[in-house]
């Protein structure tokens, strides 16, 4: 049984600031995530996809955001436990709550701060069975190494963001690119299927209107994708890789089963400390909802900061945490590790009291 203050479930950007933001008030917290690796759909979905919304960073891709998030969290060492999913969940007779994950960890724990984005996420995949076997080698459903499509014929499944960008990124890499939508209407940003639809103008990609059918091999090597068009017609494409992108199936998963108040799949919290309707549950980033609730990263940053002080005062019941500042705070900077405690010689003054912390 490990024992520990709160447990933050979900290792994206959102819960990785948290782990800071609960680090400033002294909370320890350990992180667990159903996916081998911290980042959620940062590193999942567009690792190296330009961010330019992040406060004082004007581009960073993802996969950079994670890092410096990591970096920023380690003072703190939170422990990690990723490939668990959560599969129990109980409040006990003392008020703090029973968790298990899938691989029979248990916790003990004081509060559950639920950060998990979209909730437990797959890949829309082809329902082809001879595209089974080529799944990671010659079928893609995220990109890891762009390099693996240099001087490659790709064919892109999809019309939002994440088909797009990806047409877009490797039209530069790769011999030839072909973009298969069902659709002639793109999810994607306008300005991205202005570009994508210029480029074919001037025969640096295709674009073909149609469905997959079917894929042909050589071996174990992808030689064609099969398209039927909106004709009917089935149109075969030379391709060594095809990368689909059809969007995620999101699912809350257990935490559905957890009793909490719940508004079109998502979590319902209070936006003034972001507990959930189970006291000692909060929820943070894309899986709440509260009025006026906007689903950016930048969002769930300071709904991070308001929780780590909401559940400072659950944990702590009557002990108020005062605002202080990174700046000028000794107890903070020791907490953060850049101040030594035996330059302090005489007692702190009293911080200020404020509602968020800086």
């Amino acid at each position: 049984m490990i024992s520990c203050d709160t447990i933050i479930i979900g290792a994206g950007p959102v819960g990785l600031f948290q782990v800071f933001e609960l680090g400033l008030l002294g909370v320890n917290a350990h992180v667990i995530d159903s996916m081998p690796q911290a980042g959620g759909q940062c590193i999942e979905l567009y690792p190296d996809k330009p961010i330019y919304d992040i406060p004082a960073v004007p581009v960073c891709s993802g996969r950079e955001l994670i890092e410096r998030l990591q970096q920023q969290i380690r003072p703190f060492a939170p422990q990690f436990h990723l490939g668990h999913t959560v599969t129990a969940l109980e409040r006990v007779h003392d008020g703090r709550f029973r968790l298990q994950t899938s691989d029979g960890l248990m916790f003990d724990v004081g509060a559950v701060i639920i950060a998990g984005g979209l909730g437990a996420f797959a890949p829309r995949t082809l329902n082809l069975p001879e595209a089974a076997p080529l799944v990671g080698h010659a079928v893609h459903y995220k990109v890891t190494q762009p390099a693996l499509f240099d001087g490659q014929d790709i064919v892109v499944a999809g019309g939002g963001d994440a088909a797009l960008d990806w047409a877009l990124t490797l039209v530069e890499r790769a011999r030839s690119v072909v973009l298969v939508h069902r659709s002639p209407t793109f999810r994607a940003a306008p300005a991205s299927v202005e570009r994508m639809r210029s480029l074919c103008d001037g025969g640096c990609m295709q674009s073909c209107e149609g469905d997959i059918v079917g894929v042909e091999t050589i071996g174990d090597t992808l030689a064609q994708v099969r398209v039927r068009t909106r004709s009917g017609m089935v149109q075969r494409i030379e391709a060594s890789h095809l990368l689909v992108f059809w969007g995620l199936h999101p699912a809350l998963g257990p935490i559905a089963e957890w009793g909490l108040a719940m508004e079109r799949q998502q979590v319902a919290v209070n936006p003034s400390t972001f507990q959930t309707s189970v006291p000692g549950i909060f929820a943070v980033g894309d899986i709440n909802t509260y009025p006026g609730k906007k689903k950016l990263i930048l969002s769930g940053f300071h709904e991070s900061a308001l929780c780590a002080f909401a559940a400072h005062a659950y944990l702590h019941p009557g002990d108020k945490a005062n605002l202080q500042y990174t700046t000028t705070s000794p107890a903070l900077q020791r907490r953060l590790g850049v101040r030594d405690a035996s330059r302090d010689s005489v007692a702190e003054p009293p911080p200020r009291v404020a509602a968020t912390a800086a």
